[in-house]
């Protein structure tokens, strides 16, 4: 089959304007006040609804088939009381408890008499007998023991804690009780995108415009999700994460729409001309890109992981919502202060002492003098951020990644100290056989080097399984801990099932999270074959190459490695002072699918420009440079606004979210400036025309998308 290189000129492939774009940006133009008043509606409406109604978020751990959910699924079927959870009083003296009787069980009688509290159990002491801790059984599951009652436990049982005698709470529902109402993050993100703005447009009234716009799309999709929870599985960290990309999206789409309406106008367009060809062109962009995400986050469904379809939908209903404000809400407003902006906008230029875009052009101009040295120092660079990852490890935070001065940290170091490190963290391995096997299962988990203690084998209810509780010599995160797990699975338990016919499972944070990590790594390769394909074959028919996909997945794929490097070193191995611990068990499939999307997002922005440049000239050297030139300041506040929005996560007390933020922020700040402003334009000089080959077969197939009228 032969091949060709085709320059469309300005009269091929002219079309009218039309389309949807143009109905939804052209209505919301010519009514102004009634688009904007219909969102702000939408938005009270929405709002004023989910608070009414309030949430339900679930979160949806179960793995279908794994020996972990096997477990759980036992436990529900042969336990009639359903689920309930605990809380751990944890209780130190250093001279001994047994002096400390007379303060101890007042204080546990008290405590069973609060609400939600079904029995106290008699303390269980450690071998110094300075250790002690009395298990609080509750009526209810974590989930909906209320944060009043849980902090009523918790300050009851402080209460007699002196120089002499420490007590501190442990469990999932403490836990829960410390999670801090967040916001502080979202505000000082938003603070910071305003700070940008103005710098960048330097008019407070134009850089609220972007703000606004996003702000209303992601508190319209926050009170949609809370409705949404009703009826699908949403997990409670949903909207945290989904105001984390909402804001970011949102902002940046708005701004790339603006800031081309911004440079019409100073090319001499009227104010209504130049919100035409601005939702043309960068209009046509941002909903490119913003479907580019969306394919990217619904690849998430094609791990059929539940606890990632709730999060996969939400994000996704978040990004529709900001592409619907970018060409709605936004050319609304533009139209009602345009004379306000248009006066702003010439004022800022007359003071400006450069002409736009000149530092880019000397960039490009210097990369492309000796494409070779940035596009090898560039990739090598990334490649040796991606390093760490290769020994990234999954896990679920528990308390021994709590800050230390929390009281269910402060809990979980006493018990590890006065019963060991594993007992944070037991396996519970089930027996579905006769006594004589659950016997034998604890006789040989007790030989087990690496197995400190093991409890005597317990019959549920209805007599048809055992129970027992095997204690680790390591911590619940240890690799050791998961080593123990993977031996017992392949190697010991096979062994004495052939023996007693019996069946064993096992269960527990690490076994579960193992599973995780293992479906996640049996069905990665479907999910990254789904989204990369997907993604490469949009690109193909926008820009009519080959090489252009082929290059954007691969720099995609090195900015994600080089992100998740990044928070392996920081999480993992305890960089810069964070807590050494496991990376969550959710993050690297969510950054990965929310990264490579806004990866997509500059790659359309920036070589959308570049390809209407050369579809003008047919000058590809030129066609980088203007694209840079004309592109780089705006990716370059846009990826400014998202490190910000994203590092501000930082500040949240979630272990995830930090995750989250960190490595969005550095996946953004790779992408945009080293990848966009230094090795795509080295690569693009590289190649030269070539860059847009596509063989005329597929050229026939393909269906043409354009992003920029001529």
């Amino acid at each position: 089959m032969t091949a060709q290189t085709t320059i469309q000129r300005p009269g091929q492939d002219q079309q009218p304007p039309g389309g949807l774009l143009h109905r939804v940006s052209g209505w919301a133009m010519r009514r102004a006040g009634l688009a904007v008043f219909l969102w702000v509606l939408a938005l009270v409406a929405v709002t004023v609804a989910s608070t009414l109604v309030g949430s339900a978020y679930r979160n949806d751990n179960s793995l279908p088939g794994t020996d972990s959910q096997k477990v759980i699924d036992t436990f529900r079927a042969h336990q009639p009381q359903g689920e309930t959870d605990s809380i751990q009083i944890v209780l130190y003296a250093g001279s001994g408890l047994a002096t400390q009787r007379a303060r101890i069980d007042p204080m546990l009688a008290a405590v069973g008499k609060l609400p939600h509290v079904a029995a106290v159990a008699k303390p269980a002491e450690s071998q110094d007998g300075r250790t002690a801790y009395a298990t609080v059984a509750l009526d209810v599951a974590a989930a909906d023991m209320p944060a009043e009652d849980a902090r009523a436990i918790i300050h009851k049982a402080q209460e007699i804690s002196t120089d002499g005698l420490q007590v501190e709470l442990g469990g999932d529902v403490v836990r829960n009780a410390q999670e801090s109402a967040g916001g502080a993050s979202e505000g000082a993100g938003i603070l910071a995108a305003l700070v940008i703005l103005v710098l960048l447009f330097g008019s407070l009234l134009a850089a609220t415009l972007p703000l606004l716009t996003a702000i209303f799309a992601v508190g319209s999709t926050l009170g949609l999700l809370v409705l949404a929870s009703h009826f699908f599985s949403v997990p409670s960290y949903t909207a945290p994460v989904m105001m984390l990309v909402g804001l970011g999206v949102g902002i940046d789409y708005a701004l790339l729409i603006f800031s081309r309406y911004r440079s019409e106008l100073l090319d001499g367009a009227d104010r209504q001309e130049a919100g035409r060809k601005a939702l043309d062109t960068a209009g046509r962009s941002v909903l490119f890109a913003g479907c580019t995400v969306v394919i990217a986050l619904l690849g998430l469904l094609a791990l059929g992981l539940g606890s990632l379809q709730g999060v996969a939908l939400g994000v996704t209903l978040t990004v529709l919502m900001t592409m619907l404000a970018a060409v709605s809400l936004l050319p609304a407003l533009l139209t009602l202060f345009g004379k306000r902006i248009e006066r702003s906008v010439r004022k800022h230029a007359a003071k400006s002492r450069r002409t736009p875009g000149d530092g880019w052009r000397k960039l490009a101009s210097l990369v492309q003098r000796g494409p070779w040295v940035p596009l090898v120092l560039g990739t090598v660079a990334l490649a040796a951020l991606c390093l760490p990852a290769l020994d990234l490890r999954l896990g679920f935070a528990d308390a021994g990644t709590d800050a230390p001065a929390k009281t269910s940290r402060k809990a979980y170091d006493l018990l590890a100290q006065g019963f060991g490190p594993g007992f944070n963290g037991p396996l519970i391995v089930v027996s579905q056989g006769d006594e004589a096997a659950a016997n034998a299962l604890g006789r040989t988990l007790a030989n087990d080097p690496g197995i400190a203690a093991v409890t005597p084998a317990q019959l549920m209810a209805d007599g048809k399984v055992a129970t027992v509780m095997a204690f680790p010599r390591s911590a619940p995160q240890d690799k050791a801990t998961s080593d123990l797990v993977e031996r017992l699975r392949d190697k010991t338990l096979p062994a004495l099932e052939t023996q007693t016919k019996a069946t064993y499972l096992i269960g527990g944070a690490t076994a579960a999270a193992d599973d995780f990590a293992g479906a996640v790594s049996n069905r990665l390769p479907i999910f990254v074959l789904v989204v990369v394909g997907l993604s490469a074959l949009l690109l193909t028919a926008v820009f009519r190459s080959i090489l252009i996909p082929l290059k954007a997945a691969l720099l995609n794929l090195l900015s994600i490695g080089a992100s998740l490097g990044v928070i392996t070193l920081v999480f993992q191995q305890g960089w810069l002072g964070a807590q050494k611990g496991p990376i969550e068990a959710f993050v690297p499939v969510m950054i990965f699918a929310i990264v490579f999307g806004l990866s997509m997002d500059y790659e359309v922005f920036l070589v959308s420009r570049i390809h209407e440049e050369w579809r003008r000239t047919g000058d590809a050297q030129n066609a980088v440079r203007e694209g840079l030139a004309h592109t780089g300041s705006v990716i370059t506040a846009a990826a400014a606004i998202m490190i910000v929005v994203f590092g501000a996560f930082l500040l949240s007390p979630d272990r995830m979210l930090k995750q989250f933020g960190l490595g969005l922020a550095v996946a953004v700040l790779l992408d945009a400036l080293l990848i966009r402003c230094v090795i795509v334009p080295a690569v693009l000089r590289l190649l030269g025309d070539r860059a847009w080959w596509l063989p005329r077969g597929l050229d026939r197939v393909l269906p043409k998308i354009a992003l920029e009228r001529d």
